[in-house]
């Protein structure tokens, strides 16, 4: 259940051409205290009577963390997409805090990127950041300036661990405090689901698909432990103009339009493309201004339709637009953190038990909710430096689960998008494939465009 990125930097910008590990690590010490996820662990209530607290890890150990390899030669794509899948395929221990960061050397072959590069490949896990909350990690070990001195860094903070007893007295307070606020949020159901029926009821909105409805694909199984990842970066004013093609279509839409085209094509490929239209569940921020410093994972969803029984891409994109618009209505009625909010009042306990049932359902039965998830986290547009080096091009990957088991997260930065796949490598065992149709999505938009 990690989320990460696979960041590639350029050391030409660093003072003699190379960026040491010892370096890195000096940078990454100097910055513990500016993203709380660096150093808190998780501790666990006895018996779950409530959700696990964050505290300081008294045991903290940076190189721990922080890791060094490198690719054996020629150092190409391929050989950096299959050890990312290979750091993304084990999971973090959960008595330490959730993060890890693995230095990539030997990048002496990849197209587009300057030889002699470096990546840094991170994984933090879900629980601890979202995609907003994850930006504070990426502001914290970067500069806008590959000089810029770092001005009075904060501390780490430090906790005593709480013991047994201290937690389950935390435990009792909260418990009592936690229905106090359901009067509050029964009064904000009401007009909500009001305004549901308002929306569902006009007559060009149409309500998502329900289990039943979404067609069942190779992407609806049970999955492996072992993972795939691969990445393609896209020029962001090249999707600007694909969007401009249709009235009121967003950047997001444009995207939306190439992921599905991709799909299609991938699934077309091997012949199990199904003739309803595939779904994906786009994650979405409830992050509210005042808790933007905030750790943890505050996101809802929306369904939208991709729309992959259109052939033609460009019809494809004015669909996506319309089914883009309707699930946006419908989300905004009942207001997607009332929805987050409702989940605090499942205890612990039942939570992780209903959790591993869902998934457990979901890899067995034959009607799946969502075929895929989409999840586009829109980043600078200014050049970034860590430890000097210039961040060249950043990849995500996401979790998946049972049932659920092709992820792409889409990420932007300095003018370009790049567009990642996670998934099971026995479903998927054909990541290269899977990207190429990634791109002849995108080619066949822009060729709409020129002409």
């Amino acid at each position: 259940m990690h989320i990460g990125s696979v960041s590639i930097y350029d050391q030409s910008s660093v003072e003699g051409g190379i960026v040491t590990f010892k370096s890195i690590l000096a940078m990454m010490e100097e910055r513990l205290g500016m993203a709380r996820s660096f150093t808190e662990r998780l501790v666990h209530v006895p018996m779950k009577v409530d959700y696990p607290y964050w505290v300081s890890d008294p045991d903290f150990d940076l190189e721990y963390h922080v890791r060094h390899i490198a690719l054996p030669k020629p150092g190409d794509w391929r050989q950096l997409w299959i050890q990312s899948a290979r750091l993304a395929s084990r999971p973090l221990d959960l008595d330490r805090p959730l993060w890890e960061f693995t230095v990539v050397e030997g990048l002496d072959n990849l197209d587009g990127i300057p030889a002699g590069s470096y990546a840094i490949v991170s994984k933090v896990h879900h629980c601890a950041v979202d995609g907003v909350s994850g930006q504070e990690i990426a502001a914290a070990i970067h500069d806008l300036d590959p000089d810029a001195p770092l001005v009075n860094p904060p501390l780490v903070r430090t906790d005593n661990v709480p013991t047994k007893t201290e937690l389950l007295s935390r435990a009792a307070i909260n418990n009592i405090r936690q229905p106090l606020r359901m009067p509050n949020l029964l009064k904000e159901m009401v007009p909500a689901l009001g305004r549901l029926a308002q929306a569902a009821s006009k007559e060009d909105v149409h309500m998502p698909a329900v289990p039943g409805r979404v067609p069942v694909t190779r992407f609806n199984q049970k999955v492996s432990p072992h993972r795939v990842v691969s990445g393609k970066r896209f020029d962001l004013d090249e999707i600007k103009a694909i969007k401009n093609t249709v009235p009121g279509a967003t950047i997001n839409d444009a995207v939306l339009t190439i992921c599905a085209g991709g799909i299609r094509r991938y699934l077309e490929h091997h012949g199990e493309l199904p003739e309803e239209s595939l779904t994906a569940m786009a994650p979405i921020s409830v992050r509210a201004d005042s808790e933007q410093g905030d750790a943890g994972n505050q996101v809802a969803a929306m369904v939208v339709r991709l729309r992959t029984d259109i052939a033609d891409d460009v019809e494809r994109l004015s669909a996506i637009r319309e089914a883009s618009r309707e699930s946006k209505e419908l989300t905004n009625a009942v207001g997607a953190r009332l929805m987050t909010d409702y989940t605090q009042f499942i205890p612990s306990a039942t939570a992780a038990l209903a959790s591993r049932l869902a998934t457990r359902l979901a890899a067995n039965t034959t009607r799946p909710v969502v075929n895929c998830i989409i999840s586009n986290v829109p980043g600078p547009q200014i050049p970034l430096y860590a430890a000097s080096a210039r961040l060249v091009d950043m990849y995500g990957f996401g979790p998946l689960v049972d049932g659920l088991a092709l992820f792409l997260p889409v990420l932007s930065y300095c003018g370009g998008v790049t567009v990642s796949v996670t998934s099971c490598r026995e479903i998927m065992p054909d990541p290269e494939r899977f990207m190429l149709c990634i791109e002849e999505s995108f080619e066949e938009l822009k060729a709409e465009v020129a002409a």
